[in-house]
């Protein structure tokens, strides 16, 4: 086993009931099939928004699973409702998937792929007495359908003879009538409509939507249901195990019944898949609902779907997420059958497990204060030097010029210390000013300082001792408390930086009943005119440093350009929330 901390041995997956499951299948052969890995799983995301964390759990799972056991995942788009989904969905799904590290191979599909075999299906259950065309409306079935409390009532269709609720389905699918004007139900059982759990009570298989589909156009005008496609389409594609989140539980007898009646009638080999289910990725100071995200970003919020503060994966992305530190929390919180809430600082504390150790580093100054050392020949520079970093010396090193002007960090003067202050701090009386180090540079004295007419400090003046510079032997003459960090102001790159925080003051913000918009953050974006360290005008988009002292940060990935990289921030160097 290595003991090396920067290669450190492989951790084996934790045991949980999913891998259970699948090795009991595997000690069974329960899924050996000619031709066709014992373990097939998939990744079926609806077209109609952008994938958010949630998603990448479940990513992580159903790829994770079916690579350590030799199987293979496919990504299949679940595109049975045309008014919602768009070819722009489908380019940023595939696009986030494959950031975040999976491949499919050949094995991308599309629901609509099967619609003229989802129809068949469905006449052969009317043939069989299985399905119905219903012609009340919406109202009248809400209305039928009962509640938890209350058995529904039987539809006054429920018993049409099967040849005229077949020439109906049909006609429906000749345009003969409008959206809503019918529907075709399931009847998994006689008394389906007193069964307890509600997705029994006769679930609908098709509706009426007489829209445009952005792969078939205009060919349909009837759509099948995503609780009807979505079993199908995992026994044609020989699906092994269907993996899914809590709140599809209840929708599992449809799941189970459907694939049995249609394997019963020879539309697809035994053994049929079987789902199963997990506990959500639930984590705090965050909201994933499609619609108030959409609200979000319609509302102006946000700045759009990839604004680095929303949870969606292009925000993350463009936050600085890599796609290690997200698989790394999707690992470590483990799957299970119950639900919880993983705060956010889990995620952070990957990404910076993740970036430290790799991360080259940088100086920043975020909120610049000027620097004046007097007594430094004017127009002349000293090159300093540091590692690019600090435990990977094959790294290199870095360097940057010291001039007469500088720009240091604001919190590092103060007119009037606190105890325990080590920084600059001016003369008082016959007592000198404090003595700091310029890190990689020199140790200056604090000589005064000037202020405007507002009495806001504008500059700092000091000295500098020749003979200190870091690395020289005279540096070990200096005994000094404070450690500055600096960059020239003559060679320092002026960028704009982000700096980014979590969306909302409360860890359930949405949680109860709550409205969201009470709960934002507006500390959650700032924006600042920064100076860096020269050499960082050479990053490229989605480039990651540690800004030393500050944090993690990316160049921009859409805002960045050559010579002029803008950054957001991605963590702070340690969790500092309030909670």
């Amino acid at each position: 086993m290595s003991n090396d901390k920067n290669n450190p041995a492989p951790v084996a997956p934790a045991p949980n009931f999913l891998r259970t499951i699948i090795e009991q299948d595997l000690a069974a052969g329960k899924h050996r099939r000619d031709g066709l890995p014992d373990v097939i799983t998939r990744f079926p995301p609806e077209p109609n928004g952008y994938l958010h964390i949630g998603h990448a759990k479940s990513i992580c799972v159903n790829f994770g699973l079916a690579k350590d056991y030799a199987g293979r995942t496919h990504l299949r788009f679940d595109d049975t409702n045309p008014e919602k989904e768009e070819q722009e969905y489908v380019d940023s799904i595939i696009d986030s998937v494959k950031w975040l590290g999976f491949s499919w191979g050949e094995h991308l599909y599309y629901a609509s792929d099967y619609f003229e075999q989802l129809y068949q299906m469905a006449e052969y259950l009317i043939e069989k007495g299985y399905a119905y065309v219903d012609s009340q409306s919406a109202e009248e079935m809400a209305a039928n359908r009962g509640n938890f409390g209350t058995p529904g009532t039987n539809s006054p269709y429920r018993n049409r003879p099967a040849a005229e609720s077949l020439q109906m389905f049909r006609d429906m699918r000749a345009g003969k009538y409008k959206d809503g004007e019918h529907i075709l139900r399931a009847k998994m059982s006689e008394d389906a409509m007193s069964s307890p759990i509600m997705t029994n009570r006769d679930p609908a298989l098709y509706r009426i939507r007489h829209a445009h589909h952005h792969r078939t156009g205009d060919k349909w005008c009837i759509y099948p249901m995503y609780d009807y496609t979505h079993p199908i389409s995992d026994a044609l594609e020989n699906i092994t195990h269907s993996i899914c989140t809590l709140e599809f539980q209840d929708h599992r007898p449809l799941y189970d019944w459907l694939v049995d009646t249609l394997a019963e009638g020879g539309f697809f080999r035994k053994p049929v898949p079987r789902q199963y289910e997990f506990a959500r990725l639930n984590l705090t100071y965050i909201v994933t609902s499609k619609r108030k995200l959409r609200a979000m970003v319609e509302e102006g919020i946000v700045d759009g779907w990839d604004d680095p503060r929303l949870p969606t994966l292009v925000g993350m992305r463009r936050r600085g997420f890599t796609p290690e530190a997200i698989q790394m929390m999707a690992q470590r919180t483990g799957v299970t059958k119950s639900d919880g809430w993983i705060d956010f600082g889990v995620l952070e504390g990957c990404v910076r497990e993740d970036l430290d150790p790799k991360a080259p580093r940088a100086i920043a100054v975020l909120r610049p204060l000027k620097l004046v050392i007097d007594n430094f020949p004017e127009g002349q520079s000293v090159e300093c030097s540091s590692p690019v970093h600090p435990h990977h010396p094959e790294m290199g090193e870095r360097t940057f010029p010291l001039t007469k002007t500088l720009w240091i960090e604001q919190e590092d003067f103060m007119e009037t210390p606190v105890k325990g202050y080590f920084r600059l701090t001016p003369p008082v009386g016959d007592a000198p000013g404090s003595r700091v180090r310029l890190r990689y540079g020199y140790v200056v004295e604090c000589t005064g300082f000037d202020k405007d007419e507002q009495g806001n400090v504008t500059a700092v003046h000091c000295k500098y001792f020749e003979d200190s510079k870091s690395g020289t032997e005279g540096a070990n003459n200096y005994k000094v408390k404070g450690n500055i960090h600096w960059v020239s102001a003559e060679h320092a790159l002026a960028t704009e930086v982000r700096l980014y925080d979590r969306l909302f003051t409360d860890p359930m913000p949405d949680s109860g009943g709550k409205d969201f918009r009470e709960f934002l953050n507006p500390q959650a974006k700032e924006v600042v005119q920064a100076y860096l360290e020269p050499g960082i005008a050479a990053a490229q988009p989605e480039d990651r440093f540690q800004f030393e002292r500050h944090g993690y940060f990316v160049a921009d990935r859409v805002d960045s350009k050559p010579g002029k990289p803008v950054f957001n921030r991605i963590v702070t160097l340690k969790d500092s929330w309030q909670k």
